[in-house]
């Protein structure tokens, strides 16, 4: 990491909530923020506002439009968008898919609404106005149990307040393990099982999809608080690739953020492509 995204990671520390406007006076002193912000992005330290960049039909997007499909499950503007889009040669940026019958605001949604179905492949760029950046869980476990820093730098005394408070805070939230007492004869020990199996993870799931009532459809956030601890977000993350991957539960993305708080969201789990894995569905 270099000087500068650390500093950028230090500023967020001092945000309320680990987050800000990317256009805050914050940030005035950063040259290449959107570059420092891809960097911190990428391995999963930071989150941000995000638009569409591009837009390109992929096989099922065009399997849609022919004929002998007969009666096309879209509305009059998705089909609409969804032929402009068809008609590029290769990506199209969203400005160029020009339906007078469609708002802008509209349009993006329609389009995020093609990606999460498969009909078109996105590629996504920093929100250009009134984009917000933040502090993912993952960065917070770096900068609080992984982050050894190394080398010269020249770091203001403000920017080392915010970390040191930032440390402070992470100590003072930990449980106290010195008042744990061992259990009576009358009472069942509490058990940590640090090394949870694939399958009590996946019983763990669908103990709580019933507890609460979420239809298959359980926020990942929810199977966070109930795992981490004793695992960590990597650790849980891997195994719920790994159930994925054998069949035994499907992982999708969220159509309306708006219902969701953006700690909540944040739990989800970040895609290259934009936007996040939220909902666990037994299969």
């Amino acid at each position: 990491m270099d000087t500068n995204e650390l500093k950028f990671l230090l500023k967020l520390l001092g945000c309320a909530n680990y987050r800000a406007s990317l256009g805050a006076n914050t940030f005035n002193s950063f040259k290449g923020k959107d570059k420092i912000c891809k960097s911190l992005g990428d391995r999963e330290l930071i989150s941000f506002s995000r638009e569409i960049a591009s837009v390109k039909i992929l096989p099922p997007g065009r399997a849609l439009l022919k004929p002998e499909v007969g009666e096309i499950p879209l509305t009059p503007n998705e089909l609409k968008l969804l032929e402009r889009i068809s008609k590029a040669s290769g990506k199209i940026p969203p400005s160029e898919i020009g339906v007078k019958s469609v708002k802008s605001e509209e349009r993006d949604a329609i389009l995020q609404g093609f990606h999460d179905k498969g009909l078109v492949e996105v590629e996504t760029k920093i929100k250009r106005t009134k984009a917000e950046v933040w502090l993912t869980e993952r960065g917070i476990e770096y900068l609080r149990d992984d982050y050894n820093p190394k080398g010269a730098a020249i770091i203001s005394l403000d920017l080392l307040n915010n970390y040191v408070r930032f440390l402070r805070k992470s100590l003072h939230s930990q449980p106290d393990l010195a008042t744990t007492t061992a259990p009576t004869d009358a009472e069942s020990p509490v058990v940590t099982n640090v090394n949870l199996t694939d399958e009590e993870i996946l019983r763990t799931i669908e103990k709580l999809d019933r507890e609460l009532g979420s239809d298959n459809y359980l926020p990942i956030f929810h199977l966070r608080q109930k795992l981490q601890p004793p695992l960590s977000r990597d650790e849980l993350d891997k195994a719920l690739y790994r159930l994925e991957e054998s069949d035994q539960i499907e992982m999708s993305s969220l159509a309306e953020p708006g219902d969701y708080s953006s700690e909540q969201i944040d739990a989800g789990i970040p895609q290259i492509s934009g936007g996040s894995l939220f909902f666990i569905t037994v299969n």
